[in-house]
């Protein structure tokens, strides 16, 4: 049961606290996203659903602009209107006629349609917008268009094929009996059958074995609904390869509304259900590779830093136990020695924790912070390493400032680890808008396809340059060296989610 909140809200309480009083759970269940906006234009309020349309945490939209979640071409008239919206104070319904659009977290954009009111308490004056999702009404709208299209041509059966000979989507139609009539030519040029072989029931030889019972069992119960289906199978192409198709259909009926049969539009869609298949992987590689700096660092704390802090204690105790008076300059070696130790242990935990956060590149910028880090390496591993840049801090987004961080640190550690060079070199330029870093050493490499390039590290490498739609080149040969060569866009949005840790 949600808690309900009868008494008068404090004055001095922050308004997202009293909405969450006053009835979170209650607006959580509502169907559409609402979200809750101050005068500054910032959330202070964002129910389950909006969560679910923009893609944020709700943490991630309390405190956000609310221009972030506008495409950048609309923001402008957007905060026009919440200006005038906020002046004139008089509410706005949905269904105005206007081409909404929200920005999700992926960079993608969904119609909507919004409608505004306002709220004045006594924290002050809000706009309480209501944000509903469009896609699949749209999509229906589009499907009943062409149903009406396809109506009105009826008469003429070569002024349709026409039409959808034409279309860039797999169209066909069924009859009441449930059996297939007709299929445009991108469909026979996607199977590279015939049409007679696809009436009737010939279309679903071409059907994956293991994705026709569903499909069937769809069509069917819609069919028998006279509602509108949609699913997705293989579906077996021209030179035999199996792609995976979007099938959406709708019962058509004629102008006497009797039921005549489905038409219905199909869409390749492999390469969307490939990125589903390869973010789901980079997601458990991501996980993998959590734990394992989780378990690395454990036992770093535990096998170095524990044993050294206890060598110090040891040091203190037997300094304070001693049976004889010390003299001045006894006493300063011994604390000399301790406070080597000390500062020793407290240099390696500052090490360990730039490994975990690149703060260099908040602090020092991105060229400077990747120098750095070459110059820490070379002092640390023994291994002259040259740095060469050309690029300035603002030629790359925080995104790419810290994949490039990250990519220097694995290439360098590869380097000290597998190559057995005694120099390493690093560029770093830009080139349009493609930021560009190589990373070379004369070591023993390897044959590219191979050992290398099956490692942990090399495959971290990967995944950071393709969730920023970068591309990730590896040129090595045995004992000519390894270079690596990382291009990702300067200031793109990831492709999935942000790179930073």
């Amino acid at each position: 049961m949600p808690k309900v909140c009868n008494s008068k809200p404090d004055p001095k309480m922050r308004p997202t606290k009293w909405v969450e009083l006053s009835g979170q759970s209650l607006l959580d269940a509502l169907p559409d996203a609402i979200l809750t906006v101050n005068r500054a234009g910032e959330i202070v309020f964002a129910n389950v659903q909006a969560e679910k349309l923009y893609g944020y945490h709700r943490e991630e939209l309390i405190g956000r602009s609310v221009d972030s979640l506008i495409p950048t071409r609309l923001r402008v008239e957007h905060r026009q209107h919440r200006e005038n919206f906020l002046g004139g104070q008089r509410a706005r319904p949905m269904g105005r006629g206007l081409q909404l659009f929200a920005l999700r977290k992926d960079a993608t954009e969904v119609p909507v349609e919004i409608s505004l009111n306002l709220l004045t308490i006594e924290a002050g004056t809000f706009v309480i917008s209501t944000i509903r999702d469009t896609t699949d009404r749209r999509r229906t709208e589009g499907l009943k268009m062409l149903e009406a299209v396809l109506r009105e041509t009826r008469e003429s059966e070569e002024r349709f094929s026409l039409i959808a000979d034409i279309a860039p989507a797999l169209i066909w139609m069924s009859g009441t009996d449930k059996l297939c009539t007709y299929v445009n030519k991108t469909w026979l040029d996607f199977t590279g059958r015939s049409m007679e072989c696809e009436l009737g029931n010939g279309w679903s030889e071409a059907v994956h074995a293991e994705d026709l019972p569903c499909r069937e069992e769809t069509y069917g119960r819609a069919f028998d609904r006279r509602e509108e289906f949609r699913t997705e199978y293989r579906l077996r192409r021209h030179d035999g390869e199996y792609r995976w198709i979007l099938d959406i259909g709708v019962p058509r009926f004629d102008q006497e509304r009797s039921f005549v049969g489905y038409i219905g539009i199909g869409v390749d869609v492999t390469e969307r259900k490939l990125a589903e298949v390869t973010l789901a992987r980079v997601g458990r590689k991501l996980l993998e590779a959590q734990e394992q700096e989780r378990t690395r660092i454990a036992r770093e704390l535990h096998d170095d830093f524990s044993q050294r802090l206890a060598l110090v204690s040891m040091k203190i105790t037997n300094l304070a136990g001693r049976d004889r008076p010390l003299s001045a300059g006894e006493l300063n070696a011994d604390l000399e020695d301790v406070r080597e130790s000390i500062s020793s242990v407290a240099e390696d935990l500052h090490g360990l924790s730039r490994q975990l956060h690149p703060a260099r590149i908040e602090l020092l910028g991105m060229e400077r912070a990747l120098r750095a880090q070459c110059s820490e390496f070379e002092r640390t591993r023994g291994i002259e390493t040259v740095f060469e840049a050309s690029v300035s801090n603002e030629d790359a987004s925080p995104q790419a400032a810290t994949c490039l961080y990250r990519l220097l640190q694995e290439s360098l550690m590869n380097i000290a680890i597998h190559s057995g060079s005694k120099k390493a070199y690093v560029s770093l330029d830009r080139d349009g808008d493609q930021l560009e870093m190589s990373v070379r050493d004369e070591g023993k490499g390897f044959i590219s396809g191979e050992t290398g390039v099956k490692g942990i590290g090399l495959m971290n490498m990967r995944e950071r340059v393709w969730l920023l739609n970068g591309k990730l080149i590896v040129n090595s040969s045995p004992g000519k060296g390894t270079e690596i060569v990382m291009r990702i866009p300067a200031l793109s949005p990831a492709k999935h989610a942000n790179s930073g840790d």
